[in-house]
């Protein structure tokens, strides 16, 4: 499939996905490579370079001497242009990234269309904020006021060098998330891609010397979680660390961390609650909720995969949602329709399908789906099941795929729907459908998730606090909130 791509797409790949060290392109110490593959096909891609500890001993150094130099020379506006000029370059080289991401993920292109342009206004938007960081002024302490005159105020400063961690399901929006606003903050930055997908990142950091940042304000080691990503971890000249990713892998990190009390934000995982009262607008609800699930293959932290629908719909819904299911078009990304792609690799296609038969042995009732679709790529098709127990796992577990999992409620308690609701590990986002606005809201304020959307789901966007309650993470993106992981706060008190 890489011929139906642009032949920008084809020379990017061509000129080859090394590591970009202190503003350069390296092989690595090591000079090794892997492979990366189209999981729509299993065709490779390219080759890229590997990194390992002493690469990112490298790259935590030129990162620690941009910080103590050329960057910290620059103004708040000075940060704020360079980030205008990387929207830019973003912008002009959208269907590159675009074309990157469906090739190395696997997402529709229309998907991926909509993610390059949500990067683009990413980094405009933190742009506007390192333009208005700023301190406040307060009351100096009585013992210093007893002496005279004084003045007291704080200061906002950058944390440091930061490890920056991001998975394979969205790479280039992960990777931007974190890279703009710790640049606009004022860190330098040493980026590690998921393994699985790291090509779009090589080229954002190519992207980003063009756009004018000094050498070593971002540096990008491609390499293998164990290897470069622990390396990344225990280094000891980082300030933080910024990961996405598993719940599993994220308490890892923070026990890590501990030794050296490096910050840490974490967005982990995820098992979304739909709540579905029986006055909703079955119309709107049902692609509503289907979608819920399967965005992205259902391989997304905010997936709504637990669905909690009234008894007095429950089967016209699960009907709806059957027909919804079974006209969604799967395929390549790069193909006009696609609704649905492939898993990112064989090995989550081959760990989503355990879930499924899991499903099936445990007496979930299978209402559409529940195979992997034959032929090449790692696809498995959008699956549901009914009349789920709370105790299964498909229900207990993020299975980060398209399978769905549906129970009744008879009940019109509200604090018996958000037991339900809140009867997991996990609190990241959930949805409510009805339409009774009061009862929404009185359901969302139940629900302990950190995002919950009514009417809709998954409804994040850059000014939108992002983050999990529980074991769904530490701290909060985008947003103001999202700045503040990167920022310090000095307080200061002068005798006058």
């Amino acid at each position: 499939m890489i011929d139906k791509a642009s032949q920008t797409t084809r020379d990017a790949i061509a000129a080859g996905f090394p590591l970009l060290i202190g503003g350069r392109e390296t092989p690595g110490h090591a000079g090794r490579t892997m492979a990366s593959t189209d999981p729509a096909t299993g065709e490779v891609i390219a080759e890229f370079a590997l990194g390992d500890a002493e690469d990112v001993g490298e790259a935590v150094a030129a990162a620690k001497a941009a910080f103590h130099g050329p960057w910290s020379r620059l103004s708040n506006m000075q940060r704020a242009d360079l980030l205008r000029s990387l929207s830019r370059k973003i912008a002009e080289n959208a269907v590159l990234l675009a074309e990157l991401e469906v090739l190395d993920n696997g997402m529709p292109r229309m998907l991926a269309d909509q993610i390059v342009g949500n990067c683009v206004h990413l980094f405009e938007y933190y742009a506007g904020w390192a333009e208005r960081i700023e301190g406040t002024t307060t009351e100096a302490p009585p013992h210093v006021l007893a002496q005279g005159e004084a003045l007291t105020y704080t200061l906002r400063e950058p944390v440091g060098v930061v490890g920056l961690i991001v998975p394979w399901n969205v790479p280039l929006s992960m990777a931007c998330l974190k890279l703009a606003p710790a640049l606009a903050a004022g860190c330098t930055t040493v980026l590690k891609p998921a393994e699985e997908t790291p090509l779009s990142a090589v080229v954002l950091g190519r992207l980003i010397k063009e756009a004018g940042f000094p050498d070593g304000v971002v540096n990008v080691v491609n390499g293998l979680g164990a290897e470069a990503g622990a390396a990344l971890v225990a280094h000891p000249d980082l300030s933080k660390i910024a990961f996405t990713g598993s719940t599993e892998v994220g308490k890892m990190i923070a026990r890590e961390c501990t030794d050296s009390l490096k910050k840490v934000s974490l967005e982990l995982g995820g098992k979304s609650p739909v709540v579905v009262f029986p006055d909703v607008d079955l119309a709107k609800a049902i692609p509503g909720v289907a979608m819920a699930t399967f965005f992205l293959q259902g391989q997304n932290c905010m997936a709504g995969t637990r669905i909690f629908v009234h008894r007095d719909i429950y089967e016209p819904l699960l009907a709806g949602l059957a027909e919804f299911t079974a006209n969604m078009q799967m395929g390549h990304g790069l193909e006009a329709g696609t609704m649905l792609g492939p898993l990112v690799s064989a090995k989550q296609q081959q760990r989503v399908m355990e879930y499924v038969e899991d499903g099936k042995s445990c007496g979930a009732r299978l209402i559409v789906g529940g195979e992997a679709w034959q032929g090449p790529g790692n696809f498995v098709r959008p699956t549901i099941f009914a009349d789920v127990d709370p105790s299964m796992r498909i229900v207990r577990e993020e299975i980060f795929g398209p399978v769905m999992a549906v129970q009744p409620f008879d009940t019109d308690d509200l604090d018996e729907i958000a037991a339900m609701a809140n009867d997991s590990p996990y609190g990241l986002s959930g949805s409510v459908w009805t339409r009774d606005l009061s009862n929404a809201h009185r359901m969302v304020s139940r629900i302990r998730s950190g995002h919950v959307s009514i009417n809709c789901h998954g409804a994040v966007a850059s000014n939108i606090p992002f983050g999990g309650y529980k074991q769904s993470g530490w701290g909060r993106e985008f947003g103001r909130e999202g700045m503040d992981l990167y920022l310090e706060t000095k307080a200061v008190t002068v005798a006058l």
